[in-house]
């Protein structure tokens, strides 16, 4: 089983940027597709962004799309979410999340069963 650790959470104010990282430690990491998922207080987890292997393809959900970007860095074994022109209903708990295969899909489908310990993003108006 693969573990993911997630850094970089914090809170920002409406319009700022922030930057999760995610890095994975164990296992092998040959075709796995990452991505995030996040929850907010009262509300189901919600899938926001992934990656497949190497990182040819992405998803994204469409409250992010133009605002977030998802990267990895394959040597570094780290997956990145930028994310840019926050809004409160941004605020939320984010989790990495894990899948074996090579498309984003496979994350986006919730087929990955790796998952990290969550990091707090809080946005304020």
């Amino acid at each position: 089983q693969v573990q993911l650790v997630e850094s970089g959470g914090g809170s920002v104010q409406a319009g700022g940027s922030l930057r999760l990282s995610c890095t994975t430690a164990g296992g092998s990491v040959d075709t796995y597709s990452m991505g995030w998922f996040r929850q907010a207080p009262g509300k189901e987890r919600e899938f926001v962004a992934a990656i497949g292997w190497p990182g040819a393809t992405t998803a994204y959900a469409d409250s992010v799309k133009g605002r977030f970007t998802i990267s990895r860095d394959i040597k570094k074994n780290t997956m990145y979410l930028q994310m840019n022109s926050l809004k409160p209903e941004d605020t939320a708990v984010y989790y990495c999340n894990g899948a074996r295969g090579a498309l984003a899909s496979a994350v986006q489908a919730g087929r990955g069963d790796d998952w990290g310990q969550g990091t707090q993003v809080t946005v304020s108006s």
